[in-house]
Order: C-alpha cells, then sequence, then structure tokens
C-alpha cells in the first residue's frame, strides 16, 4: 500500500510541476540545455517546504539525464548540467551545487556541498586572454552508491562505494571505495569494514 500511495505522489508531483517541465523543454532549444536547466533549477530552488522536494524531484526526472523520483532534493540545490544522474534515495542537503555527476544509490551529500565537473573547468594559462573566455574541461564526477558527504565539502574527483567524506573536505583526487577521507586536501583517514 505504502509504495502505491507513493507512486501516485511522485506523479502527482510531475503534473503539479508541468508548466516548469514544459518551460524548460521550449526554452532549451533556444538558449541550450545547461542554461535552460540553471534558469529553472534557480526558479525552483526557491520553492520552501517538504511539498517542494516532490516538486523538484517531479521535475528533475525529466529534465537530468536521470533522476529518481524519490530523490529529495533540498531548499536553494542548484544543478548547472544537464548531463546529470541522481540515483534512487539520494539525499542532497540545502544549499549545494551538483555540476556534471552521477550520484549513486543512497547516497547523501549535507548541506553546502559543491559537486563540481572536475577540476579543469577553467583553463588559465594564456595571461594575454581573460580565464573567462580560456574555456575548460567538464568531467562527469562519479560519487559511488551509499556513500556520506559531509556539509560544505568540494568534490572534483571521483568517490567509490561505501565512502564518508569529512565536512568541509575538499577531494582533488579519486577516492577509493569503502574510505573515510577528510581534509584539504582531502586524505584517506580510514577503511570502513
Amino acid at each position: 500500500m505504502k509504495k502505491v500511495v507513493k507512486s501516485l505522489v511522485f506523479i502527482l508531483s510531475a503534473l503539479l510541476i508541468l508548466p516548469v517541465t514544459l518551460i524548460y523543454f521550449i526554452i532549451r532549444p533556444l538558449i541550450g540545455e545547461d542554461v535552460a536547466l540553471t534558469s529553472c533549477s534557480q526558479f525552483l530552488s526557491l520553492l520552501p517546504g517538504k511539498s517542494s522536494v516532490y516538486l523538484r524531484a517531479g521535475f528533475y526526472r525529466f529534465a537530468l539525464t536521470h533522476c529518481s523520483p524519490d530523490a529529495v532534493i533540498s531548499f536553494l540545490v542548484l544543478f548547472s548540467q544537464q548531463d546529470t544522474e541522481i540515483g534512487e534515495g539520494v539525499y542532497i542537503g540545502p544549499q549545494s551545487n551538483i555540476g556534471r555527476c552521477k550520484i549513486g544509490n543512497h547516497s547523501l551529500l549535507g548541506s553546502s556541498v559543491h559537486v563540481m565537473s572536475g577540476k579543469a573547468q577553467h583553463n588559465f594559462s594564456d595571461l594575454d586572454v581573460p580565464i573567462k573566455e580560456q574555456g575548460g574541461t567538464f568531467e562527469k564526477i562519479i560519487i559511488g552508491q551509499n556513500c556520506w558527504v559531509g556539509n560544505g565539502a568540494m568534490i572534483m574527483a571521483n568517490i567509490g562505494s561505501d565512502c564518508i567524506v569529512g565536512a568541509g573536505s575538499v577531494v582533488i583526487s579519486d577516492v577509493p571505495e569503502r574510505s573515510i577521507v577528510a581534509g584539504n586536501p582531502a586524505k584517506v583517514i580510514g577503511t570502513r569494514k
């Protein structure tokens, strides 16, 4: 019975947010998928309350590469890249910024977590050209399943499954499965057994 009720809530949420979803698909060919996503994401991030969590998931199911309908996308969460995958049971805390990534099933991201699209988003080698005009490379960051990323962490590299990332950590190198990392830059401080 609980599963049926949840499914009905997910469907109702998708229907209620349908006007925003339609606007997204109308403006997407005109301004580009990432700009359209960012615009809608900024609007949706401002909706408060528990019901808004369902509305956001209802929109992102259709706007992102993949988003599980039961994902919890909290207040003031911003997405910048359409090529993003959010797995089943994922929780993304308030004020987080999510770039191009894949977040595995049942992973938890605390408040103010920044998942960047790799560490080479901005080239800066040419002193005669402004940094914002030098381009960069966007990489799809993978956060494995059943991970816990603490508040304020900055993620620029892949994280294996079953990992814990300490609050405020800056991940610039890939993290092996079952690791506990912390610090700036993040270093392995333990292993989950």
